[in-house]
């Protein structure tokens, strides 16, 4: 009776512990860190210089996932990414400002 129960327990534990186990895509979503502050360029409000442009940080930022964005590059020493729905010419690049907040930066005007 007693190694019944025994079996029984490890069955059920067994069962269990493959009733949690992750599949899909769980854990393996792109991810980008958030700096603890923002850089002093950005805060200066200093371009970037990207595709022989100049890019001006707003004061706004935008809402995305990191899963919504393509990193393109770095610029002293700052992710760059555009929004993975956009193409050439780009309308905005972002910097990661916080957890899905990022701050867009948009091209220089021309006269």
């Amino acid at each position: 009776m007693r190694v019944f129960g025994l079996l029984s327990l490890v069955f059920s534990l067994l069962f269990l512990a493959g009733c949690v186990t992750r599949t899909g895509n769980v854990g393996n979503l792109q991810s980008f860190s958030a700096p603890a502050l923002e850089a002093k360029w950005i805060r200066d409000g200093e371009p970037i210089e990207f595709e022989e442009a100049l890019w001006y940080p707003a004061d706004g930022i935008e809402g995305l996932m990191d899963s919504e964005v393509y990193h393109v590059g770095e610029y002293k020493g700052t992710q760059v990414f555009i929004d993975k729905l956009d193409v050439r010419p780009y309308e905005r690049l972002y910097t990661k400002y916080g957890k899905n907040q990022f701050r867009y930066f948009e091209k220089e005007k021309q006269p």
